[in-house]
């Protein structure tokens, strides 16, 4: 499919580039749906910085302090705002340019339930909801971040990032992640070190786990066929969540994988190992 072979030329892109950005976490792409590096300044202390009225993650790189800010798919084009706090001084503005991105359409055919909930399904709809929005809100102070996350499941790429999707013909929100196929019941690891802040059995997501990685940053794993973790635990990198399944609203087994930066979703391909995530095979 086109969308592959452009990632294909990003993610070439994106090695050649890799060893001159500013931080290594994710990379510097400041378009709908991307992330923004924007460099602090050299102050002892860590600042604080807020975007959108959101507290922003914040890391040292090179002995500069760098703000690492999520991009919504729907943000406008042009000049954005960040407010910063540096400590003992006072606050300022610092600006930066985010640019347009055109996302590909994606058909998909599913359970008509899927597509149109039955009244039924309605509260647990908005309970699911609820939860979802309160972990992805969740700002835990740290500065140990971690610097690098392993692809989390042996798998295929099969759909990418920002997807503007459409389930039996109408149209719903677009594809807030990516997804690896892989048969039921093949293991998914942790990519990075973490804490799971929340799981649950969800009605679109199926099985999901939510793990805390600091300063906002939450990384949420979907359709799993079973969950082999627990709210309040500490993870390790390479520690295996659960296992792939066809829970939720699916087409076949897969992983969706998400990343959440300051309350907003974010490609993942920007945080994953670039090498691993160009050896995965497409069909």
């Amino acid at each position: 499919m086109k969308f592959f072979s452009v990632y294909r030329l990003l993610l070439a892109s994106l090695l050649l580039i890799g060893s001159n950005t500013l931080f290594a976490l994710p990379q510097n792409a400041a378009h709908q749906g991307g992330v923004a590096i924007v460099a602090l300044g050299d102050h002892a202390q860590p600042p604080k910085a807020y975007y959108q009225g959101k507290p922003v993650l914040i890391v040292k790189e090179a002995g500069q302090w760098q703000a690492v800010v999520g991009i919504s798919l729907d943000a406008k084009p042009g000049r954005h705002t960040l407010r910063v706090q540096p400590p003992g001084s006072p606050d300022h503005q610092l600006t930066f340019t985010v640019t347009e991105k055109k996302y590909v359409e994606q058909h998909l055919q599913v359970a008509p339930r899927m597509v149109n909930p039955a009244a039924q399904d309605q509260q647990r709809i908005a309970n699911d909801f609820k939860l979802s929005k309160k972990v992805f809100a969740t700002f835990t102070p740290t500065e140990n971040i971690p610097a690098n996350f392993a692809i989390p499941v042996n798998g295929r790429f099969s759909s990418p990032f920002g997807l503007r999707r459409f389930f039996n013909g109408e149209p719903r929100n677009p594809h807030s992640g990516i997804d690896l196929a892989a048969p039921t019941g093949t293991p998914i690891h942790a990519p990075a070190t973490g804490r799971v802040i929340a799981t649950g059995d969800l009605y679109y997501n199926g099985n999901t786990v939510y793990l805390d990685h600091g300063q906002g940053l939450i990384t949420m794993y979907c359709h799993m066929s079973r969950i082999d973790v627990k709210a309040g635990q500490e993870i390790k990198a390479g520690d295996v969540l659960g296992a792939v399944g066809a829970t939720g609203r699916v087409t076949g087994p897969h992983l969706h994988l998400t990343f959440s930066l300051n309350d907003t979703r974010v490609d993942p391909l920007l945080f994953l190992d670039k090498e691993s995530v160009a050896q995965l095979p497409e069909k």
